[in-house]
């Protein structure tokens, strides 16, 4: 007897288990077919640090978070409607956030003497009363994925691995997604081991099917397509945009696409993904450390390529060196910045906006650099183009931040035509004529003279330069000459960004203004406080340095200046230094974004309760 199907608006759902039970793949899996069905889509994932954790304990817990609407939404949730709980550790983690009254589809086969214990239960949750607030739905997952494959050549072992498409089947009839889509990216990635292939194929439809039969499920769910601006999309995370976007940039600037990077997480996916254009011209580096990859970077700048090297804070920290060599040599570089909880190792996948000061000032003399930082997984594609194009036009090193929660998660994204995005022009030096290595043109940037072209031999290092000659200069009065001079240089940048835009009222009550990948989560807030009667604004910053040149204009025209971050406070110094403004702060470092509910009750209470 098939289900009534009801329509909901927005489904949070959480799949988690251990570090081996393949959440990661099945959140993608359902993601990509959810982003297929039309609707919009934010997501979350979250793993531990260790390779392979032991299994059954706490810390090797890992989940994937996916929001999915029939509307436009913009943070991956606060707290999941479902949680698919493989094992007791998964249910234990992770119980603390699911609504009151949502459902927890939990694998019973898992919930045995040894794992409970690993989990710190001293008793079965499924069998006392503390989920009694909650929708339990008790399936043998592991046992009815065993019974699917039977006769199908596989090991056991090989056998329970599949059950994480099982959970994904019964998910996908749940949710009515289609699991055509998958079952096509099981023959492909599978192809070559055909018995794999067929009993992946075989547990997802188990758990389809099982959804249709079982008497567990009264009803099933449908979330009808978001009313998008019309285009083609595709589902894209931050990291992968990033790579189009500086392969888009490489392109527009008729230049060869050069990256150097060492592996760290969470920034390796750009690495993996860029390996993939050499058809592009793209060359791809994999360097012994992190130093060796950024000297590599501006060794691929002189000699006239689109230079980029990508890390996350650790690894900035051992490149800042070579990147003041790039300052003083006034070569095109874009830095990406994944940034991650700190310091230290710290934590390795999760997500922080912890290297804000760092970038801005982290290394040694006077060294400015460009600082700019993506706002979603899809707007790292444009913020990666934007500190490519001005690297080149101001040949200086230019840092792009993103973080762990924009660079793993992902979102719809519109894809651009080719034609509308601007060209990014290249002037190489190439007329010996009354050439000097560190002459100036209108915005104080130095000529790109690429090594070997006749007549434009000239030094270059890490010495103090003299001014236009370029010649290594000891002079007090050339040095600090010369220090101004690179100063103003990236001060100027700010008449070639956009002037600082607010939503809601242009003046008023309450500013909140933020950075990074704490878009979604502010600018929902501020949306829903609006509609429910409060006159807040919000200014979020993707220009950080140099900031917008109306940017102190816009934060005077507020009684309240409120700086929502994920650290402890570092957009908020510079606020209050630059412009010398109060500041209400509102810090978080738990690893996770900020959630919408707790920053609500945060705007109220600098409100002082008032709309």
């Amino acid at each position: 007897m098939s289900k009534t199907i009801e329509t909901l608006d927005d489904v949070v759902i959480r799949f988690a288990g251990d570090s081996g039970d393949g959440m990661q793949l099945t959140g993608t899996q359902f993601t990509n077919t959810t982003a297929l069905v039309g609707n919009d889509l934010s997501t979350l994932p979250d793993y531990p640090a260790e390779i392979r954790a032991p299994a059954g304990t706490l810390f090797g817990v890992s989940s994937f978070q996916l929001h999915f609407s029939s509307w436009d939404i913009l943070t991956p949730g606060d707290h999941p409607d479902v949680l698919v709980a493989m094992n007791p550790a998964a249910l234990k983690v992770h119980l603390k956030d699911l609504k009151k009254g949502g459902v927890i589809v939990a694998n019973i086969d898992a919930f045995d003497d040894k794992n409970l214990g690993l989990a710190g239960y001293e008793g079965n949750p499924l069998k006392d009363d503390s989920l009694a607030s909650y929708q339990l739905i008790e399936v043998p997952i592991t046992k009815l994925t065993l019974n699917a494959l039977q006769g199908s050549g596989l090991s056991q072992k090989e056998m329970v691995r599949c059950k994480n498409f099982f959970a994904l089947g019964l998910m996908y009839w749940m949710y009515s997604r289609p699991i055509e889509p998958t079952a096509d990216w099981i023959k492909e990635k599978f192809g070559k081991e055909p018995q794999i292939a067929e009993a992946n194929d075989k547990a997802l439809k188990a758990g389809y099917y099982y959804g249709e039969s079982t008497e567990a499920f009264g009803a099933r769910f449908e979330v009808k397509p978001a009313q998008l601006k019309p285009g083609l999309y595709r589902n894209i995370t931050g990291n992968e945009a990033v790579a189009l976007g500086v392969v888009a940039a490489a392109q527009k600037a008729k230049l060869p696409l050069y990256y150097a990077s060492y592996p760290i997480t969470p920034a390796s996916d750009i690495l993996h993904n860029l390996s993939g254009y050499k058809n592009y011209n793209v060359k791809t580096y994999q360097a012994e450390d992190e130093i060796a990859a950024a000297g590599a970077a501006v060794g691929a700048a002189y000699a006239g390529s689109l230079a980029v090297s990508g890390t996350s804070g650790p690894g900035a920290a051992l490149k800042s060196e070579t990147i003041s060599l790039a300052i003083m040599l006034e070569l095109p570089l874009v830095i990406v910045d994944v940034q991650r909880g700190g310091p230290s190792t710290g934590l390795p996948t999760k997500t922080e906006q912890s290297d804000l000061m760092f970038v801005t000032y982290g290394r040694h003399g006077e060294a400015p650099a460009v600082v700019i930082a993506a706002s979603t997984p899809a707007d790292c594609f444009h913020m990666a183009f934007e500190a490519a194009r001005l690297a080149v036009k101001y040949m200086t090193p230019v840092y792009l931040l993103t973080d762990g929660y924009l660079g793993n998660g992902s979102e719809p994204w519109l894809v651009p035509d080719a034609k509308d995005l601007p060209e990014i022009p290249v002037h190489f030096r190439t007329d010996p004529e009354n050439f000097h290595p560190y002459a100036r043109n209108e915005n104080n940037v130095r000529p790109w003279a690429l090594p070997g072209t006749p007549g434009l031999e000239h030094r270059i290092g890490g010495l103090e330069k003299a001014n236009i000659t370029g010649n290594v200069s000891y002079d007090p009065d050339n040095h600090d000459f010369m220090v101004h001079l690179r100063a103003e240089k990236v001060k100027g940048i700010e008449k070639d960004i956009p002037l600082q835009e607010v939503y809601g009222e242009q003046s008023g009550e309450l500013l909140v203004v933020s950075w990074g990948g704490t878009f979604g989560s502010v600018r929902s807030t501020v949306e829903r406080m609006r509609k429910n009667g409060y006159k807040i604004s919000h200014a979020h910053l993707r220009y950080l340095n140099p900031f917008p040149r109306n940017l102190g204009e816009v934060l005077k025209k507020f009684k309240t200046v409120f700086v929502p971050e994920i650290n402890l406070g570092q957009l908020a110094k510079l606020l209050k230094a630059e412009y010398l403004v109060p500041v209400v702060q509102f810090n978080k470092v738990r690893g996770l974004p900020i959630r919408s509910a707790e920053l609500e009750q945060a705007i109220k209470d600098a409100l002082g309760g008032a709309k």
